[in-house]
């Protein structure tokens, strides 16, 4: 149980300097671990939000008369929202506080979560399930706070630890749903995610640490505006934050590729999973929840590039394990634990890295290299359903090791001529 006493003890031993949101901890041990979990479990369900359509993506195309080479833009929408929430939503954790930031965001969402539910027709539900992916970028914020109330030498682990919430959010919600979807309808996944967010939006709103950081000079000298500029200026200044943005994209558009076309070949012959079957092979990419934490450990320990290589060449192998589809599920599952472990080990450093460079502009940073992220996936969930009708499953595997590829060469080439990734 998480004590009030206990954070406002470590609220009382931490400053800060005039112009950073990092603050110093002369000796706490970094971000208590309840107040860690309940960040984590925060970011998931705010994360699980814009991932529940994944098994439920056919029921609902055929519930909204939507064909099927085009249900993908579902997913499309959801992340361009999100993006634009990134570039809009995020940077103002850089200026106003973000206790009331944060929660203010997920009561909006609860909001968005019952009107998607009550939703009567493709255009209100397309609104609302844009607004949720918009709102959901509170995750990031909420990495963002977690990282700057923790200190510098454990920083990775506390957004390792966070961001694991993510991964675990992103992949039970696939399992919810599908559970959901076959008990209930698709409707009831919405409805008791709007419940879940409230309940925990009250527990950020009384344990968040009432001094959580004194806002930068800098920042508090920018309008909304010059702030929201200011973001693209980090990539203009910064090329670590560039390649790893381009890495982003390419890792999360080969993890789209995957999540969004599945429902497809395993309702199908010769499987006819039902969704909560389809649902459940979530749980097999719980081991990149595994690598998220362990990844943040590494990136404090200096291993930041061979982590990231490692893990790409894996993310190349995934693909060929997940072409063997028709000759054993078997193989899927292999390749579906391998690509998520590899995918959340590059995400994880690569956050650890960014945050490290200018941590008093964390918020923008978080925001900057997550668009690219929400630009993959929206990219992987458009281009895989065209693939899919047009070529199956051989051709969305082609398609996902395209990407993985790509993003291995783009890490190796970089290392070589830059040495920044």
């Amino acid at each position: 149980m998480i004590r009030q006493t206990d954070i406002h003890t470590r609220s009382a031993h931490t400053t800060y300097t005039q112009d950073s949101t990092t603050p110093i901890h002369p000796t706490s041990p970094g971000l208590p671990a309840p107040l860690m979990l309940l960040f984590a479990v925060a970011c998931g369900l705010s994360v699980a939000n814009i991932y529940y359509i994944h098994p439920m993506l056919n029921i609902i195309a055929a519930d909204l008369h939507m064909d099927a080479a085009l249900s993908g833009s579902i997913i499309t929408v959801t992340q361009l929202c999100y993006a634009l929430g990134l570039l809009l939503l995020v940077p103002l954790g850089d200026m106003l506080p973000r206790r009331l930031l944060i929660t203010g965001q997920m009561l909006l969402s609860v909001i968005c979560l019952l009107c998607t539910a009550m939703a009567s027709g493709t255009l209100t539900f397309w609104i609302g399930i844009g607004m949720i992916g918009g709102l959901a970028v509170v995750a990031q914020t909420i990495v963002t706070a977690a990282a700057s109330l923790s200190s510098p030498a454990q920083r990775g682990r506390t957004v390792g630890v966070v961001t694991s919430g993510i991964v675990i959010g992103i992949l039970l919600a696939r399992v919810i749903a599908g559970l959901l979807t076959d008990w209930s309808g698709w409707r009831s996944v919405y409805v008791c995610s709007a419940i879940l967010l409230l309940v925990v939006a009250i527990l950020i709103y009384y344990y968040f640490p009432v001094k959580e950081r004194s806002v930068s000079a800098s920042s508090a000298q920018l309008s909304y505006g010059k702030l929201v500029l200011s973001t693209l200026q980090l990539f203009r200044d910064l090329p670590i934050l560039r390649n790893r943005a381009v890495l982003a994209m390419l890792i999360f558009a080969a993890f789209s590729t995957l999540w969004t076309t599945l429902v497809f070949p395993l309702s199908a012959a010769p499987f006819i999973w039902s969704h909560s079957e389809i649902g459940m092979l979530g749980i097999a990419g719980l081991a990149g929840a595994l690598a998220a934490s362990r990844a943040g450990r590494w990136a404090d320990r200096g291993w930041m590039h061979r982590t990231s290589g490692i893990a790409l060449a894996l993310l190349v192998l995934s693909w060929l394990f997940m072409w063997q589809l028709y000759d054993h599920v078997w193989w899927l599952i292999a390749g579906i634990v391998i690509l998520d472990l590899a995918v959340q080990a590059v995400h994880v450093t690569s956050q650890s890295m960014i945050l490290a460079a200018r941590p008093e502009a964390g918020s923008r940073l978080t925001g900057g290299y997550m668009i690219f992220y929400s630009i993959g996936s929206a990219t992987g969930a458009l281009t895989s359903t065209w693939v899919y009708a047009a070529y199956g499953w051989n051709g969305v595997c082609w398609l996902g090791f395209g990407y993985s590829l790509a993003a291995l060469l783009y890490w190796g080439w970089t290392r070589i001529y830059s040495g920044t990734v």
